[in-house]
Order: C-alpha cells, then sequence, then structure tokens
C-alpha cells in the first residue's frame, strides 16, 4: 500500500502545503492578524500565545501527582529529571512550529499524508489513548480540586467535570486570543499561589542545587525510574506535539520565505519561553513536596488530597492548602483546553473527520469519565493516586509514536524546503528519541517482564 499523493496548494513551496480550506482547526486558521510593518517586538506580540497553551499541558493535575510522589519519596533528586524533561520539551515543540510554518501541515495531517493507513491508523490511535490519558488526568485532577475547595464529592465532581465543555464553547465565541488571555491570566493565578507556598516552605536551596545534577540511581533504581518516566510522561507530552504544530497556524504569517522565518523564530521564542514558565512550576511542585514531606519523613506521599490536608500543620499557615486548591483547579481548568484543540487537531488531521469541538469534547471526556468514576467510587482517594501516576507513564510510552515522525518530517528537505531542521538539531532531536525509546523499554524491562 502507498501513501497516497499530497493535495497541493496554489502557492506550493514544499511538497505539502495545503490548501487553506482544508487547513487545521479551520475555524480559528489564520485568524489572528500579525502586523506586517512596525517594530519586531510589535510582529513578537502576535505570536505569544500558543506557547502557553502548550505549557498548560506540561503542568496538568497528572504531572502534580508524579511531582509530588516524586519530592515526598526521592527528595530533590528528581529535579534533574524535570530540568531535562523541560530541554527536550523545547527542543520538540520547536521542531512542531518548524513543521507547521514549513509546510503548513500539522504533525497529524502530516504523518497521514506521509505513511500507508496500515501505519497512519495506529498512530491515530495511539494519540488518541494518549488524549484520553491526559483528559483521565484532568478529570480526576479537576473533581479533587473541587472536593478540595468546596467539599464536593469526587464521584460528583468528577461528572461535573463534563460541564467544561460549556466554559471552552464560550472562549472559542470571543475568539482565540481571548482564550489565550484566559490561559495566561489562570497560569499567573498557578505562579503566585506557589509562589508563596514555597516561601513558607523554606526549602534547603542547597540540596535544591543539587538535585539539579544528573545521577544514575534514577535509571537502576526501578522504583525512581518508573517516577522518572511519570515525570517525562507528564513534561513532554505527545498530544502537545499536535496540538502546537496546529495552533502555531492561527498566526496569519506571510507566505513568502523571510515571513516565514520570521515567524519560526518568533514561534520559538514563545513556545521557548512558556516552557520555562512550566518549568517554574513543576519544580516548585516538587520542591514543595520535598521540603515539606520528603524532610519531616513523610515520604510516601502521593494523593493529592492527603498533600493538601499536610500542608497547613506542616508549614504553619492555614493559606497553604487554600493555595494548594486553588492551583490545583487551575490547573484542571486550562488543561481541558489543551485536551479539546488537541483532540481536535488529532481528529481532523488523521481521519479528515471535522465534528464540532463541543461533541469531540463531549466524546473525549466521556472516555475519560467512565474509568475515572469507576475508580473513584471503587478505590476512593488513594486509587485516583494510582491512576493519576498511570496515565503519565502510559503518555511517556505513547511519546516515541509522535517524535520519531516529527524528527523525520523536519530532517527531510523535500518536506520542509529550505526551513528544513539543521543538522545539529536533527542529531539533538534523534538523541532525544533514542533516550525515550531506551528509557521505555527499560521500564517495560523492569515492570512487565520481570
Amino acid at each position: 500500500m502507498h501513501a497516497r499523493a499530497p493535495r497541493l496548494a496554489d502557492d506550493d513551496v514544499t511538497g505539502w502545503q495545503r490548501p487553506r480550506r482544508d487547513a487545521p482547526l479551520s475555524e480559528v486558521y489564520r485568524t489572528v492578524t500579525v502586523p506586517r510593518g512596525g517594530s519586531p517586538a510589535r510582529r513578537l506580540a502576535a505570536f505569544l500565545g500558543p506557547g502557553y497553551l502548550v505549557a498548560v499541558g506540561y503542568m496538568d493535575p497528572g504531572n502534580w501527582a508524579t511531582s509530588i510522589a516524586g519530592g515526598s519519596r526521592f527528595g530533590y533528586t528528581l529535579l534533574v529529571v524535570a530540568l531535562v524533561s523541560n530541554v527536550m520539551a523545547i527542543v520538540l515543540q520547536s521542531l512542531c512550529a518548524r513543521l507547521a510554518i514549513a509546510s503548513g501541515r500539522d504533525l497529524a495531517q502530516a504523518c497521514r499524508d506521509a505513511f500507508p493507513r496500515l501505519v497512519a491508523y495506529p498512530l491515530w490511535f495511539l494519540a488518541e489513548l494518549a488524549i484520553v490519558a491526559t483528559d483521565l488526568a484532568e478529570v480526576i485532577g479537576t473533581a479533587i480540586g473541587l472536593n478540595l475547595l468546596f467539599g464536593i464529592p469526587l464521584e460528583l465532581g468528577v461528572l461535573i467535570t463534563a460541564l467544561d465543555v460549556f466554559l471552552i464553547l464560550y472562549l472559542q465565541k470571543l475568539g482565540f486570543r481571548y482564550l489565550e488571555a484566559v490561559i495566561v491570566g489562570l497560569l499567573g493565578v498557578i505562579a503566585v499561589c506557589f509562589g508563596i507556598q514555597i516561601a513558607l516552605a523554606n526549602p534547603d536551596w542547597g540540596a535544591v542545587i543539587r538535585g539539579f545534577a544528573p545521577t544514575s540511581e534514577i535509571v537502576t533504581n526501578p522504583e525512581m525510574l518508573y517516577l522518572a518516566l511519570g515525570i517525562l510522561g507528564a513534561t513532554v507530552m505527545p498530544h502537545n506535539l499536535y496540538l502546537h504544530s496546529a495552533i502555531v497556524q492561527t498566526r496569519a504569517y506571510g507566505r513568502t520565505l523571510p515571513e516565514k522565518r520570521e515567524a519560526l523564530k518568533f514561534a520559538t521564542i514563545d513556545s521557548t519561553v512558556a516552557l520555562m514558565f512550566a518549568l517554574f512550576i513543576n519544580a516548585s511542585i516538587l520542591i514543595l513536596a520535598a521540603a515539606a514531606f520528603h524532610a519531616t519523613g513523610r515520604s510516601e506521599v502521593a494523593e493529592l488530597g492527603e498533600a493538601h490536608n499536610l500542608l497547613s500543620p506542616l508549614l504553619g499557615a492555614a493559606i497553604a492548602p487554600t493555595l494548594f486548591g486553588i492551583a490545583l483547579l487551575c490547573c484542571g481548568l486550562n488543561s481541558t483546553v489543551t485536551a479539546t484543540l488537541a483532540g481536535q487537531a488529532v481528529m481532523e488531521g488523521f481521519l479528515e473527520i471535522r465534528l464540532p469541538p463541543w461533541v469531540r469534547r463531549l466524546v473525549t471526556r466521556m472516555v475519560a469519565i467512565v474509568p475515572a468514576a469507576i475508580v473513584t467510587v471503587w478505590y476512593g482517594e488513594s486509587g485516583t493516586a494510582h491512576l493519576l501516576i498511570l496515565s503519565q507513564v502510559i503518555l511517556s510510552l505513547q511519546l516515541s509514536f509522535a517524535v520519531i515522525p516529527l524528527v523525520m518530517f523536519t530532517a527531510s528537505r523535500s518536506k520542509m524546503g529550505e526551513l528544513v531542521a539543521p543538522t545539529w538539531l536533527v542529531a539533538f532531536a534523534g538523541f532525544i528519541a533514542a533516550v525515550i525509546v531506551a528509557l521505555n523499554v527499560k521500564l517495560l524491562v523492569d515492570f512487565v517482564l520481570t
């Protein structure tokens, strides 16, 4: 079976430029104006936004579970994993922007056109599985946030999360820039909450700095590797690769090579700055857990609710658990937008099936709510903690199936034209892909075959 021939546009510059009517997320395609004149800073401002939507996925409730478990059990040791994961994310998201701007295609569309259906359909299924795992973490995290702040039972909170469809519909009607502004605002609230909590926890900053140094124990200790891969899966998330390559194209950048080069530069700056912000949040979660729990001998804390309840007596401030709950709820709400847009991009890109966003959201939400509801009813809060961490490890296992095609496409001059990734970047990205594959193979050997 052969790959289908790509459909060409009138302004085709590579083998992949697609017509406007077949654009990813067509309702927001090129809706954000990029000024042709003025200062570079003004043009850069037009590109700020998509990176923060992507960064949301790097600090979702599943990441909280893995970071809290890692910090309480191993102290500051896994900070280096958060740092390395963030570097990987910066490189891979820059490749997503490059693919989108050079070819006019998102990652899902590129896979559909480059591979035969025998390959493309399994890739689509794995991408959907990753989105369900992401949505599962959001369902549980948002439900726990509602429980901590308002006393709503977990089972009811899980069902309430389905109503976030209406929030997303409202934001999309306002316009894509308004949606981005709300996301950035909620991220600001999260940052303030964690800043105050870190100040209250008063961590050992010398140990924090040492935690960013690598250690072989992360690979040799199966329990530590399991949590490390959970952090990796929660940081470098496969659905974000599909999402970023789609929403970069909301910007109405020009079609000439100089305009595309400028768009690539600004999009890369946007995603890099946003992901450094995500690193601050992720490191803060782990530092808080290490300072509040590991340092006081509570090395088994993994549940978000347990962490919330322990913060007040351990930090000596009644406001600490409230800040924790507010930040968690903001993360859950933010992540719903990420999963919605990613799900839409994946379905449209791989299958060319266009559904209204509210229909797509309801479908993925229902798929995630079923296992979340079963676990919360049957096992209670302890079961949700295990499910959160497992969802992030599943994301890590799916990551290779998105990263490898991305590296292949951006390394191909025939597909990327003059914006093909430079050799050093391809080599670095290839090394990242190899590390991800190797770590996942070791995980399977340690926990499945032994």
